[in-house]
């Protein structure tokens, strides 16, 4: 097994572990009174993120770490379990809220607005530069990208509802 065969075995078995703690969440949640807002781009983004790692699988899979990227993609992935026990049972792939709670502000949420996404964002191209695949950098971050255009508008206007629900 290679070094980036390794990773990206490693990298995939995170986002199943992932899917599994968001489908947990998000049934707990829904339970409790959440709803789900603006599910119809999510099949999309389910997509983008199965193809990424098909990628990457694809054609990095025999490729030579860059141990400097490599290290970069270690801090998001410090980032990204900040993001996640901030969260803690909150937190899922799908834009869920829950009425009358009041909004994280605490952790990495102090700082950005949606920390999740710079984490993606940065992972989408860390990644591929770990294994030598710019191009697979670039052609992702723009399908990216225009997927978060689509998400972020969607998940501002549900915490803006939420915001608004809440009493003083």
């Amino acid at each position: 097994m290679t070094g980036a065969s390794l990773l990206l075995a490693l990298v995939t078995l995170g986002r199943l572990v992932e899917l599994w703690f968001s489908r947990r969440n998000t049934r707990k949640l829904l339970a409790r009174g959440a709803i789900e807002v603006a599910p119809g781009h999510y099949p999309a983004i389910v997509l983008l993120h199965v193809l990424w790692l098909g990628a990457l699988w694809l054609f990095g899979m025999n490729q030579p770490l860059n141990p400097f990227w490599l290290a970069g993609f270690l801090g998001l992935q410090v980032a990204r379990l900040w993001v996640l026990t901030t969260l803690g049972s909150r937190w899922t792939t799908r834009i869920i809220v829950v009425p009358g709670e009041r909004l994280v502000a605490t952790g990495p949420y102090r700082f950005v607005r949606h920390p999740n996404y710079v984490v993606v964002v940065g992972e989408i191209v860390v990644l591929p530069l770990c294994l030598g695949l710019p191009w697979l950098a670039v052609v992702f971050t723009l399908l990216n990208a225009a997927l978060l255009m689509i998400r972020i508008r969607a998940e501002n206007a549900a915490l803006d509802m939420v915001r608004t629900q809440r009493p003083n």
